[in-house]
């Protein structure tokens, strides 16, 4: 009988322990359902950093539709990195066709691409020294621009040909000049010396490059500079900021023998769901519609394809900005893929300004354990071969300075070659953390060895790297050697740990910067703030 009992009792139990296995295994399948349900019910975009001023109009759109968009902005070659690793995305909104010919077709299927807007990649330099330099009249050319240049009579701000799509779009229009504007851009064009050397002495006119179009409007009205390259729309937004706080605008011009055009493009991203197919043609059809197209010129968008147009809204497009919709633009013809990428990389190696940069790096007691470690990757890729593969790498023409900071300020450990590293890498990985955070001590060191460089020959930056807050010197300290220098270093500041942002916001606003965030990734981080220096 107690066999019998014993039996009832196991199947009791067994029946149990099946029940809930069961039901565990329902409540996956429901959690899949919920996540694929999830998953398809969001629309994602992935869009370059230019379209966010366009961000509340798409919103409002989707909105009124019904839909669920994430819209992530991102540069236009971190857009062509992130398709090309799997990345998962509905549509792609990125600045130029030449970068969806990038993009692996085994990894990536794009399809139905149509140009929503045209913008031109231009020259703006203040009216008054536009005037002064003879370049207001009607039939300018590239080289009389660059011949101000090479003269020294004007210097230039532009976003990174490594990173953006105008610095990009930018450095091909001018490489397509010096070259004489051939039917198209070889590599046999990119290996000739006398235009190597026209393309270095132009980059040597320039004062200031950002990572991204955005913060080269904010760090341009904020500081005072003769001239600007970036797309046309960039340069009405800036005049605007300029005029509402009674500074002087830019004059827009536009080279007769070729000017580079970019055509904003979005394209469809098949990953095999008819529901998102329908959504990516309303959206698309949204923003060639009438009501999408009124929208984009709003913001400075051309939204004629081809020819001139009198019936503009001239407090948008103002002539007396230079801005003319009345000329015919001539478009420069982009070269091929490779061709692209190989010019890319020969800026970044041989034609960029030489830099000089100062590293203040924490060494705190709260860098030890993990903080430590995550700085001495960051370093070992930045400072080495692998930073190859992001186009930071430094070269032989570039000075590296680092600081050491905790109670005390240590080193600097150099070099004058940019491609010898390892010593510093060395005094990187085997000097240890402890004691406090002298942080505006470092700071206002990196600034006085800067002092001395000559600024016409490199630019000039300090990147400092914190996982606190400054407690031995003062912000005040820090002010005042600054403004007795009087000369544009910009101090970039990456956070880690339990940085104070507040701290760092108020360095990057005095020294016309940007903060950026490593908390999540160090490394990530450093590759970004090297994209600005």
């Amino acid at each position: 009988m107690k066999k019998n009992n014993d039996r009832f009792v196991g199947f009791i139990i067994l029946a149990f322990f099946a029940l809930i296995f069961i039901g565990s295994c329902n409540n996956k399948s429901d959690q899949q359902k919920e996540i694929s349900n999830y998953t398809e019910n969001i629309f994602k975009v992935i869009s370059s950093s230019e379209n966010e001023i366009l961000d509340e109009d798409i919103k409002a759109f989707a909105k009124d539709k019904g839909y669920n968009f994430e819209i992530e902005y991102a540069d236009t070659l971190d857009i062509v990195n992130k398709l090309n690793h799997g990345e998962m995305y509905d549509a792609v909104w990125v600045s130029n066709s030449i970068w969806l010919y990038k993009l692996d077709s085994s990894v990536v299927s794009v399809k139905n691409s149509k140009s929503t807007s045209i913008n031109p990649v231009i020259f703006a330099v203040k009216k008054s020294k536009a005037e002064s330099l003879g370049l207001t009249k009607k039939d300018i050319k590239t080289k009389d621009i660059l011949d101000k240049i090479k003269s020294g009579e004007l210097k230039f701000n532009m976003s990174n040909p490594t990173s953006t799509n105008s610095g990009a779009s930018a450095y091909l229009g001018i490489l397509s000049s010096i070259a004489g504007n051939p039917e198209v851009l070889t590599e046999d064009i990119l290996n000739n010396e006398n235009i190597k050397s026209e393309l270095k002495s132009f980059f040597m006119g320039q004062e200031r490059k950002s990572g991204d179009e955005d913060f080269l409007e904010e760090m341009f009205v904020k500081g005072d500079y003769d001239a600007v390259v970036s797309y046309e729309s960039s340069i009405i937004n800036i005049n605007k900021k300029l005029v509402k706080q009674g500074k002087e605008p830019l004059y827009a011009i536009y080279p007769i023998d070729g000017v580079s055009i970019s055509d904003s493009p979005i394209a469809y991203i098949d990953n095999k769901s008819d529901s998102k197919k329908a959504i990516f043609d309303e959206l698309q059809s949204y923003l060639l519609s009438d009501k999408g197209q009124k929208i984009l010129a709003k913001y400075g968008r051309r939204t004629w394809y081809g020819g001139t147009n009198k019936n503009v809204d001239q407090k948008i497009f103002n002539p007396e900005w230079g801005i003319d919709t009345t000329k015919y633009i001539s478009p420069i013809k982009y070269p091929s893929t490779d061709v692209i990428t190989k010019a890319i990389g020969m800026y970044q190696r041989e034609f960029r300004k030489p830099m000089h940069v100062v590293f203040c790096l924490d060494y705190s007691g709260s860098m030890m354990s993990s903080g430590i470690s995550d700085l001495r990757s960051a370093m070992d890729y930045v400072l080495s071969e692998k930073a190859q593969t992001d186009m930071i790498e430094f070269t032989n023409l570039d000075k590296i300075d680092v600081f050491a900071f905790n109670s005390e300020v240590h080193g600097p450990w150099s070099t004058d070659d940019g491609s010898k590293t390892d010593e510093i890498l060395e005094k990187i990985n085997y000097y240890s953390p402890s004691g406090s955070t002298a942080l505006y001590k470092a700071a206002i060191k990196g600034l006085n060895l800067l002092k001395e460089e000559d600024q016409s020959k490199y630019s000039n930056t300090i990147i400092l790297m914190t996982d606190g807050q400054g407690n031995i010197g003062t912000y005040n300290d820090l002010e005042s050697v600054y403004n007795e220098i009087n000369k544009d270093i910009p101090i970039y500041s990456i956070t880690f740990g339990n940085a104070s942002e507040s701290e760092l916001e108020r360095i990057a606003e005095l020294t016309n910067a940007k903060v950026f965030d490593g908390k999540s990734n160090l490394v990530e981080a450093f590759k970004e703030v090297r994209e600005y220096s």
